[in-house]
């Protein structure tokens, strides 16, 4: 799969989540070059839900990934199956790599979503985001897998 991750995302992981994001991280290293940029998470502490949007999704906007495919991680996006999301995967390196942008608590701002290539699921269920950066790196190991022809299931 050797090719190029970029991955943005609102806050920093908690430190009970670290040890499973490097694990991955580190199981992709010898097949991917996947790198992962923060911005600063907007306290809900005195403003609106709207307002945490809009300054959320003016600093992803302002840090956008570089990548010629970008999805934009949401819980009302596409949902696909690990196999859809491995072509679409194939698709992104392709056109020269991917990139994913994961929101905050309150998710991913409109035009922030109106930016990206397209709006992925990675499951029906709603997950926190800080979870789905995991999930999100465990599923591209997965997919780096089935791109290479290996078993992707156990």
């Amino acid at each position: 799969m050797a090719a190029r991750v970029e991955i943005l995302a609102v806050g920093s992981l908690h430190r009970d989540l670290e040890p499973a994001a490097h694990h991955f991280m580190d199981l992709l290293r010898p097949h991917a070059t996947v790198s992962v940029r923060e911005v600063k998470e907007v306290s809900l502490r005195g403003r609106s839900e709207a307002e945490v949007l809009r300054e959320e999704g003016r600093r992803l906007l302002a840090a956008w990934p570089q990548a010629p495919v970008v999805g934009a991680l949401a819980v009302d996006g596409r949902v696909v199956d690990t196999q859809a999301f491995a072509a679409w995967l194939q698709r992104a390196f392709e056109r020269g790599g991917a990139g994913f942008v994961i929101g905050g608590s309150l998710g991913l701002a409109g035009d922030v979503q109106g930016r990206a290539a397209e709006r992925l699921s990675l499951s029906a269920l709603t997950l926190p985001h800080q979870l789905a950066r995991v999930v999100l790196l465990e599923q591209l190991f997965r997919a780096g897998k089935i791109l290479r022809g290996e078993p992707y299931h156990h």
